[in-house]
């Protein structure tokens, strides 16, 4: 019913192997009040080693992407499809991404956001239930919903930071995304 409530039963939850390996449950940061609700894909070494998402050199770039578009932690939601690092900071496997599905559709329950962000290939399969790449996925609008939310939800996919700081070449592609994004919140008066 809670957010409190919900990072209570991921932290007690023996559902997923990972947690066994990971030094902390990573959650959530920014504002639970937000309108706006960015999922990434899993915690990296610093993420773990924190507790926090997007604290590291991508959680960097995920800073300057949302300055770009007047919007920083506080006036955001931000968390991961899985709560705990993957050794190695590998991706997460199909079988952990299950595991771990109820506790983000839960998340995305209680936030009730007007706009989700995915970052990332493993967020947005994950998310819209599609076995579409990114590349295939961002520059457009798609929905989210389920049985336990008032209405669908806009949903848009763009690259993982991670991989942008990898592949710069693909930061025109991002900003066309956050353009994107930028224009939704103020047609829709989110902020």
């Amino acid at each position: 019913r809670s957010l409190a409530e919900l990072e209570t039963f991921i932290k007690q939850s023996k559902t997923c192997t990972l947690k066994n390996q990971a030094k902390n449950t990573v959650f959530s940061d920014g504002n639970s009040s937000s309108k706006i609700m960015l999922i990434g894909e899993a915690p990296g070494a610093e993420e773990d080693k924190i507790g926090k998402p997007f604290v590291g050199i991508a959680g960097q770039l995920l800073n300057k992407m949302l300055a770009a578009i007047k919007l920083d932690r506080n006036s955001v939601y931000i968390t991961n499809v899985v709560p705990w690092r993957p050794p190695n900071n590998r991706a997460p496997d199909s079988e952990e991404i299950l595991q771990c599905l109820p506790f983000i559709q839960k998340h995305i329950e209680i936030i009730q956001p007007s706009i989700l962000i995915l970052l990332g290939g493993t967020a947005a399969k994950a998310i819209l239930a599609t076995t579409h790449g990114i590349t295939r996925l961002r520059g457009q609008w798609h929905t989210y919903n389920n049985i336990n939310i008032k209405k669908p939800i806009p949903t848009i996919a763009t690259f993982h930071p991670a991989f942008l700081l990898r592949s710069p070449i693909n930061k025109k592609d991002a900003w066309a995304d956050l353009q994107e994004i930028q224009q939704k919140i103020t047609n829709s008066e989110i902020i």
